[in-house]
């Protein structure tokens, strides 16, 4: 089954097609990105494995013609990898906010539709643009079916007394304000891919994910599922990332504004885009500038660099409590995967549970494939799962086109 898999967001599309003849037996045929939707100076990135990356400058005026111009580029004589637009089978969306009604993915239809415009007031800006992606396929694929697969969905197992906040009950009921947490599609993939790693049965298991790049967020996983994680009712709660504040006191933006007269607007921008790693350190967002910079002396990039570690450890620590231990420690997204050091500062402080951590192991891990970090003795296992999300995507795209067909 060829698969297209679209994460609209609001002036920008990313994409992937794949063959995919099982869970287990699929091809990247080629992936891209579509950049500036709506400026004069818009940008596809377009690459096929094994050819030299294609790059091209064009006005794209909205995400129609973004989703056009994917297509073409699939079917193109040069760069495509379709004889046929007639060979895309089916489209699977990243959708990122399904609130309380989304529990799983689902075939995209009206009802399906009306659900997450429902949800838009939990996501403004990222709901409507992924809305937007699927109007632009139906539009040029009439006919061919798409799968909305939800970035909360696997947190909805979350119980209430963890999801909820010790506000007035009336918020929750009302305006649905809870934890709802994100990169659900990754930490699914990556603790199932990781428990058979691992060796363990991933229904009767305690593990912790720790996707970790210029977003980031934990999450506790018991036996197949989630039951607590760090990001909350926004993606901002939970550790410190590349520009978001993480967790921090709430008065903290109360005082602020009443202090220097601060609009909402601009506390707004200053939690989400100006925090974090940027914020602390005053070097940058990427945690790969933050280290050369600690590397040289530099004392606020040391400082954040302390702040982020000893935020893991912390979550860490209170997700293993939750769950009466842990049998597997994740690591996964960009700093995850590609950070030895972070994974050796965060692991070692685990040895008091069992975690026997294998230090030159960790030093060779190859990049793009999956590693056990720990010994073979230690009680807790360590490792590191590249994670996968439009192969999640794709792989619930063929499993729900294929039932749909079948029933």
């Amino acid at each position: 089954m060829i698969i297209l898999v679209l994460n609209s967001g609001s002036s920008s599309i990313k994409y992937q097609i794949l063959d995919m003849e099982s869970k287990d037996n699929h091809k990247l045929l080629a992936k891209g990105l579509v950049e500036r939707i709506g400026l004069d100076d818009g940008i596809i990135t377009h690459s096929v494995p094994g050819a030299d990356k294609y790059k091209v400058n064009k006005v794209i005026a909205n995400h129609t013609r973004g989703i056009e111009a994917v297509l073409d580029l699939l079917i193109d004589s040069t760069h495509g990898v379709l004889k046929s637009l007639k060979d895309i089978d089916a489209v699977g969306h990243r959708m990122v906010h399904g609130g309380e009604i989304f529990n799983k993915s689902r075939l995209i239809d009206s009802e399906v539709i009306k659900g997450v415009e429902a949800c838009n007031p939990l996501a403004p800006l990222h709901n409507p643009a992924c809305l937007l992606g699927v109007r632009a396929v139906t539009e040029a694929l009439p006919g061919v079916p798409q799968v909305g697969v939800f970035d909360t969905s696997f947190h909805q197992t979350i119980p209430d007394y963890a999801y909820m906040y010790a506000i007035p009950y009336h918020y929750y009921k009302e305006d649905k304000i809870r934890k709802y947490g994100f990169h659900g599609t990754s930490h699914r993939y990556v603790s199932a891919k990781g428990a058979k790693f691992a060796g363990l049965d991933y229904y009767n298991s305690r593990i912790i994910t720790c996707h970790l790049g210029n977003g980031c967020s934990i999450t506790a996983i018991k036996n197949g599922k989630s039951i607590d994680t760090t990001m909350g009712l926004t993606p901002m709660g939970g550790v410190m990332m590349g520009t978001r504040c993480g967790t921090i006191d709430p008065s903290i933006p109360i005082y602020l504004m009443q202090k220097y007269n601060v609009s909402v607007g601009d506390m707004d921008t200053m939690l989400n885009k100006k925090s974090g790693f940027l914020g602390v350190s005053g070097v940058s967002p990427d945690m790969r500038d933050v280290e050369a910079a600690a590397a040289k002396g530099d004392e606020h990039a040391i400082l954040a660099l302390k702040m982020f570690r000893y935020g893991i450890i912390k979550y860490i620590g209170a997700y293993a409590a939750a769950m009466e231990g842990v049998d597997l420690m994740i690591f996964t997204g960009g700093i995850g995967e590609n950070d030895p050091v972070t994974r050796e500062e965060v692991s070692k402080q685990f040895a008091f549970i069992g975690v026997d951590f294998d230090a030159d192991a960790n030093k060779n891990v190859k990049r793009g494939e999956p590693a056990i970090v720990s010994k073979k003795n230690s009680k807790v296992m360590v490792a590191v799962v590249p994670t996968d999300e439009e192969l999640m995507i794709a792989t619930d795209t063929m499993e729900i086109v294929s039932a749909s067909k079948a029933g």
